[in-house]
Order: C-alpha cells, then structure tokens, then sequence
C-alpha cells in the first residue's frame, strides 16, 4: 500500500468517526463503561492484595525455645530460623522481655507475678513467613530444629487468607473476560452499521478493484480512534472516581491505607489504550470478514 493511499485511508477512518458521530458516540460510552468497571475491579484488587499483605505480616509464627537450651544453642536456633526460604524476618523474643510485657498486658492482676521464684516464660522467636500457600510447611520444618520446645501458629487464619486472594483473583478475571467480551461486541456492530450505511461506497469500491485490506483500513482506523477516546476518557473518568470514592469511605478505611492511584496510573493508562485499540482493530476485522463474505466478493489480499 502507497503512502498516499494509506494517508488517504487513514483520513477516512477519523472522518467515519466524525460522520458518524452518534453511533461513535454510544460505541465510546460503553467501552468506556467497560474500562471504567474493569479499572475499578483493578483498583479493588490492588486493594485487597494490600490489606492481604498487611495481614500476611501479622500472621506470624511464635517459636519457644527449650528452656533447658544453652545461650549457645538458642542463637542456634536463631541462625538456623533466619536461613530458611520462607522466613521474612526473624526477632528475639528475651523471656525478660516478654515477662514484663505480659506484666504490662495484665494491668492491676501484674501483682500476681510479684511471689514467682522465677520466670515461667521461655525465650523466643517472632517469626514472619513470605509465602503463606507455604505456610504448613515452613512450621513443620521449624518444630523439626533441635531445641525448639513449641510452636504456635495459625494455620487456619492462612488458609482462609489464601483463600479469599485466590477467590477475589478468579472472581477480577472473570469480570475482565466477561467484559472484553461485550466491549468487542459493542464495537463490531457498530462498525457493521457503519459499513451497511456506507453499501453502495463499498459496492463501488469493489467494482473498481479495491482490495479487502484496502476498504477494510477505514473501518480499522475508525475502530482503533473509538478505542483510544475510550481508553483516554476512562483513564479520566477512573482517577476522578476512585479518588472520591476514597475520599467518601476514608472514616470507614481508617484501619487500613488504600492504595495510591498514582502508583498504578501509567499501568492502567497503557492497559486501557492496548485494550481500546485491540478491540477497536479487531472488533472492526471481525465485521469486515463477515460483510465482505456475505456479499461473496472476497478477492485478492494484496
């Protein structure tokens, strides 16, 4: 294809938009909606996965120490903790330490402490694991090392955290497919309408020996501009929206932090313009096979 012919083409494609501004009009306010529910979904994930993390941090694992152990043997204890996969962080916990918090934690009843010969409480390690779906396995291997008297974990409280990330990443999926789907729909037939009001331009094209590529790069153009206003405008719409609706629930978040939209916005910015003109290019190929087989004029691909 020439350079005049393509620049020639390419000014088609904005002028269908322009021509048929109304139906571009509709074609644009339900992508937009799309993208704007799927950057929603996006953000309520990145959320979610946030607060996931936080908990992740506080699901730590108590490791006692025997308290037969030699000071030696407990710092043993301590290396060989710190050297495993899964471990994040790993803190001394002195017996002095936590008899004087728990001292602290029983307020007046502390006095009941006051007659013991000695400290009842063992040393200990406040354990963080990184990979909860490794979580049983990590325990296991920690009441494996010698002198460790016990553990206490909770097992059940990470599986169930598991659970809902695994959850709400199926259930953010679904509605991404679920959408593009409709997106891709919404597009193709407002390119079909488009090109039923252009049949007998079309008609003419074909008769004078233009090829598929040649009528079809219009319709691509068109589609591909749909999607970048789309992409654009919902990128707006989105940053405008998930910034009030923080502001309106900040009282009800004061337990957790959400997330900066900015730290995601070159992320959902490109996203949303590859997802507008992948839709808008190949909802506009998929109408244009179909016409173009329908009036059983298919010619040379040139």
């Amino acid at each position: 294809m020439k350079g005049a012919s393509l620049k020639y083409l390419t000014k088609e494609g904005f002028r269908n938009v322009w021509v048929n501004r109304l139906m571009s009009l509709a074609s644009v306010s339900v992508l937009m909606a799309c993208l704007v529910i799927i950057g929603l979904g996006a953000m309520i994930f990145f959320n979610i996965d946030a607060l996931l993390d936080t908990i992740e941090r506080q699901n730590v694992v108590m490791v006692y120490v025997d308290k037969a152990a030699t000071d030696e043997q407990t710092s043993q204890i301590g290396n060989q903790l710190k050297t495993m996969n899964n471990v994040s962080d790993c803190i001394f916990v002195p017996k002095e330490d936590a008899f004087e918090a728990q001292k602290e934690a029983m307020g007046d009843d502390a006095a009941l402490l006051e007659g013991l010969d000695e400290n009842p409480l063992p040393d200990a390690y406040k354990v963080t694991v990184k990979d909860l779906t490794q979580f049983r396995a990590t325990v296991d291997s920690i009441k494996k090392l010698d002198y460790v008297d016990t553990v206490r974990e909770n097992s059940d409280v990470a599986d169930k955290l598991i659970g809902i990330r695994k959850g709400v990443t199926a259930v953010i999926l679904g509605m991404v497919s679920l959408l593009f789907i409709v997106s891709l729909f919404i597009i193709s037939n407002t390119i079909r309408i488009t090109m039923f009001s252009r049949k007998l331009e079309i008609s003419i094209m074909k008769a004078v020996g233009a090829t598929n590529w040649f009528i079809r790069w219009p319709f691509m153009i068109e589609g591909m501009l749909l999607g970048v206003i789309a992409g654009l405008v919902s990128f707006g719409v989105l940053a405008g929206l998930y910034q009030g609706m923080v502001y309106v629930f900040s009282e009800l978040l004061s337990i957790f932090t959400p997330v900066a939209f900015g730290g995601y916005a070159g992320y959902i910015l490109l996203a949303f313009m590859a997802v507008g003109i992948f839709t808008g290019s190949f909802g506009s190929l998929i109408s244009m096979g179909k016409y173009l087989k329908e009036q059983g004029s298919v010619v040379s691909e040139d």
